[in-house]
């Protein structure tokens, strides 16, 4: 079997979150030989009478993404460190950008973002009407606010004077930096309808989606290259039950499993969902240990990850 790029994710979800979860997790992922870390965003958990998680999110708190993977950048050394998926609208586009921007020079252009709208039918991305309400964002700005957004960062990243004007954000002539380490930064569009999975083909650098039915996964991917779309597909997987802990065999046993389906629907990467497993960084590092000697995965220093 050819294996994709595997990554994984960073401990984000309360209690097993931390500065000291962080590093374990990023650096055993170098060490071992995975390709990358990675965080998503989450900015709030409904607590109204009304919520009903059967989505199956994090009841408690998320940690933030950007923060997170700066942390693991700065004690790594070569890993990639990614967004899956990171909501750019909740944000003002040169305020991320210039986040961005510098987040991938401090980590010397090992940064790769996965971008979204923050809304969808399905996990995730999971559409929380609360969330734009707290960023004080319409929920309307989706879509064509969304393409808007993302070319306005990327002029944030072009060179001086930086300009643009759209319907929903202006830029005025302005000297905007940090610039990226290699001039842009690959973002990869997270999409689950056919219209903005080939909207990710025309303007995304790849296509990000979670597997949570495998036959929804190929057709995804199918729409994305029947569209054009020639940059990188990566597949978040889910390896069991979310909030169930699980033993090293399991664990390694169910991810095997999706690796393969992984590669038949054309997956270039895959990022396992560590951070839905009820365990501390300890027990994470174990699993992925058991999993990189299954899969013989190079041992660090045995390659890069550019």
């Amino acid at each position: 079997m050819s294996l994709p790029r595997i990554g994984v994710t960073l401990p984000q979800v309360s209690p097993y979150a931390g500065p000291e979860a962080v590093v374990t997790v990023a650096q055993a992922a170098e060490r071992l030989g995975y390709h990358a870390v990675a965080a998503s965003d989450r900015l709030l958990i409904p607590a109204g009478p009304h919520w009903n998680n059967d989505a199956g999110l994090p009841e408690d708190h998320v940690w933030e993404s950007l923060e997170l993977l700066a942390w693991a950048a700065a004690h790594t050394r070569r890993i990639r460190v990614v967004t899956g998926i990171l909501n750019t609208i909740f944000q003002p586009p040169v305020v991320l950008a210039r986040r961005l921007a510098t987040l991938d020079r401090l980590c010397q252009g090992r940064l790769v973002v996965g971008i979204g709208q923050g809304g969808g039918t399905r996990l995730p991305p999971f559409y929380i009407p609360e969330e734009f309400t707290a960023a004080g964002v319409p929920a309307g700005r989706r879509g064509a606010g969304f393409v808007e957004h993302t070319a306005a960062m990327r002029a944030c990243w072009a060179p001086d004077p930086v300009e643009f004007e759209g319907e929903h954000y202006r830029i005025p002539p302005s000297k905007i930096g940090p610039k990226p380490w290699r001039g842009s930064i690959p973002l990869l569009f997270g999409a689950i309808a056919r219209p903005t999975i080939e909207r990710a083909a025309r303007l995304g650098d790849g296509f990000i989606t979670t597997a949570v039915d495998w036959d929804d996964t190929r057709t995804q991917v199918g729409w994305y290259r029947d569209a054009g779309g020639t940059g990188t597909v990566v597949v978040n997987i889910i390896p069991t039950t979310p909030g169930e802990p699980v033993s090293p065999a399991a664990f390694t046993g169910a991810v095997l499993a999706q690796l393969d389906r992984a590669v038949a629907v054309g997956a270039d990467e895959t990022h396992i969902a560590l951070h839905l497993l009820p365990m501390g960084a300890a027990e994470q590092a174990e699993l992925i240990e058991a999993l990189a000697a299954k899969l013989g995965l190079p041992a660090e220093g045995a390659g890069d990850a550019a």
